[in-house]
């Protein structure tokens, strides 16, 4: 029961909302997160930080690279998220969010990341 009161706590919020539906289309970055979700990396790395908590995604570093992806073997997030995304996939919000990770250059991303990061401490 803690398990799945913790896992409905993390999926309680918008954002990490978001992000799981994102996590479903494919595997993201985390400033590919930051760009789609339009938020502090601080807070990125948070909202990550209660899904990874929840046992809801994990992480994995390719190259230079962490990647998150969802934690498929969780039974919860199994019999949960395909009614949340059903629920959720008519949202306009979430329909942006699919477009923009679907046509995502994760190279790209990190160049744009970069160039933000420049100018806020320069």
């Amino acid at each position: 029961m803690k398990e799945l009161l913790s896992i409905l706590k993390a999926l309680s919020d918008e954002n990490r909302m978001r992000i799981l539906l994102m996590l479903r289309i494919r595997p993201v970055c985390v400033c590919e997160i930051e760009e789609v979700l339009d938020i502090a990396l601080s807070t990125v790395s948070q909202h990550l930080r209660v899904l990874k908590y929840a046992g809801l995604i994990r992480d994995t570093k390719e190259g230079r690279w962490v990647i998150y992806h969802l934690v498929e073997d969780n039974p919860h997030l199994a019999s949960l998220l395909p009614g949340i995304e059903g629920a959720a996939g008519g949202d306009p919000l979430i329909g942006r969010d699919r477009e923009m990770i679907l046509n995502m250059d994760r190279e790209s991303c990190a160049m744009r990341f970069r160039e933000r990061r420049k100018k806020q401490s320069g």
